[in-house]
């Protein structure tokens, strides 16, 4: 059996909460606390090592991809949902019934110059179908396409390139 192809995704983080920055000073970090399905779905059943990540920045002034990572570990037991400290807390959960799961990521590159959805929504004839520039579509865990990620990567002026 051949290998798989390397999938590319959009993974968005509210910077307050963590960063590009915080990740490139950490190196690795998992990525807990998602309580979507089709998010989870993603990381769970379709995210695989050497996988690439846009790293989006939500809820920002401007909202923009920030960086890149690279996917180091693929689908775990996110521990938050077992922790009744913890705001991710989900009481159905248990340790040999998980409902929620969890990605490391590792830091491969922050953009000097990040790609506002703005702009992105400007590149619509590029971009055309990226979800991130979507009405309605609030993953913050989504796919997409090997040549939009090229083109963002493009649009940042990004060191790595996707050959």
């Amino acid at each position: 059996m051949g290998r798989r192809a390397r999938r590319y995704w959009l993974m968005k983080s509210e910077p307050s909460s963590y960063s590009i920055h915080d990740l490139e000073r950490d190196g690795e970090a998992g990525w807990d606390g998602v309580r979507n399905y089709t998010a989870r779905n993603y990381m769970r059943d379709e995210m695989k090592v050497g996988d690439l990540v846009l790293f989006y920045h939500s809820n920002a002034k401007p909202p923009a991809v920030a960086g890149l990572a690279r996917v180091c570990r693929e689908a775990y037991p996110d521990p938050t949902q077992l922790d009744p400290k913890s705001k991710y807390f989900d009481p159905a959960a248990t340790e040999d019934a998980p409902r929620w799961f969890q990605v490391d990521l590792a830091h491969v590159e922050t953009f000097d110059e990040p790609v506002s959805l703005a702009r992105l929504k400007s590149e619509a004839d590029r971009l055309g179908g990226m979800m991130v520039i979507q009405r309605g579509i609030r993953f913050s865990v989504q796919p997409v396409e090997r040549a939009h990620c090229a083109h963002v990567l493009k649009l940042a002026n990004a060191r790595t390139k996707i050959r």
